[in-house]
């Protein structure tokens, strides 16, 4: 390679980069959220919808009346959940390399942990009794309908304190043979009420699928196919997950829910492409972000969806 073929392709590398970094710092000046500073308490007050507004703060409205005006406010947050009093906050940090930072917060939400990540928050949530958190972050894209992204998903016991940022090294069964693949991504993590079960979506090779994963044992098994984001039923019988049902990004995917006994699915009767990990707002009731407002459709695949809050996303019902 001649002297000056080299110094043009040095400044091709140095203008790629230079549009990398300009392009996360274009994402972080649209979503980067102020620091977590410690708020109201009564925002984990039971009977309350909470979620996080279009403004990045979190809120709360009682559940009887959700189109009501937020009673009391928590921290700026790019996503958050919530349980047993115990609740995480992402929030993405602002600079030339994407990172974001995984914030735990107590019962009166003040900061008990705070654990720095790369890339750019996704994907948050809370078991059952407030002990283990998740959190799944895009390391390269922005969304699930590109094609090359990468995610790091991780796992935090807040009663013992460890961590594991990123779960892919775990040992993995698909389709009965123990699998190794350098292109494995975890996310969408969903616990059951015993903190040691846990569901999740990997794809690996072009598919995605469900697994189960033992978080004593150390270990995961692959369920079925095309799931994607699963959230696990307060009484542990049955998922909600998001099923890929299309190649165009504004049908892309239909709500299912999928019966553990049975393994039998049904569509939801929402017939949006949600791209979100649902919650359960009751043992019968879904709900999820749908463009900017949370709606919420039966999780038996009858009756209609309904407009739940509007300028929300991330909501967790308090009980």
């Amino acid at each position: 390679m001649t002297p000056i073929r080299r110094l043009l392709v040095l400044l091709a590398a140095v203008a790629l980069l230079g549009g990398v970094a300009a392009g996360y710092l274009a994402w972080a000046a649209r979503h980067a959220a102020a620091p977590v500073q410690a708020a109201n308490g009564d925002v984990l007050r039971p009977g309350q919808l909470v979620f996080r507004t279009t403004g990045g703060r979190v809120a709360a409205v009682p559940l009887g009346n959700t189109s009501a005006a937020p009673e009391a406010e928590g921290p700026v947050c790019n996503r958050f959940s919530t349980a047993g009093g115990t609740s995480i906050c992402l929030t993405a940090q602002p600079g030339a390399v994407a990172t974001t930072h995984a914030v735990i917060l107590d019962r009166a939400m003040k900061e008990t942990r705070r654990i720095k990540l790369a890339g750019i928050p996704n994907r948050a949530r809370m078991s059952q009794s407030g002990r283990m958190a998740s959190w799944t972050v895009f390391v390269t894209g922005e969304s699930y309908s590109q094609g090359g992204f990468s995610t790091w998903t991780g796992i935090l016991d807040t009663r013992t304190g460890y961590a594991v940022t990123n779960i892919e090294d775990i040992p993995l069964t698909l389709n009965g043979r123990r699998y190794h693949a350098p292109d494995v991504n975890y996310w969408g993590v969903t616990f059951a009420a015993d903190d040691n079960r846990f569901y999740a979506t990997v794809a690996t090779r072009g598919k995605t699928y469900l697994v189960e994963g033992d978080y004593g044992t150390w270990r995961a098994r692959t369920l079925r196919e095309n799931a994607e984001c699963p959230s696990l039923s307060p009484d542990g019988t049955r998922l909600v997950f998001k099923k890929r049902v299309s190649a165009d990004p504004a049908r892309m995917w239909r709500l299912h829910l999928l019966d553990l006994a049975t393994m039998r699915e049904t569509p939801l009767a929402e017939p949006a492409s949600v791209d979100d990990q649902v919650a359960w707002l009751d043992g019968r009731t879904v709900m999820y972000a749908k463009g900017p407002d949370v709606w919420s459709v039966p999780a038996d695949g009858s009756g209609t969806p309904a407009l739940l809050a509007r300028g929300a996303s991330s909501p967790v019902a308090v009980r």
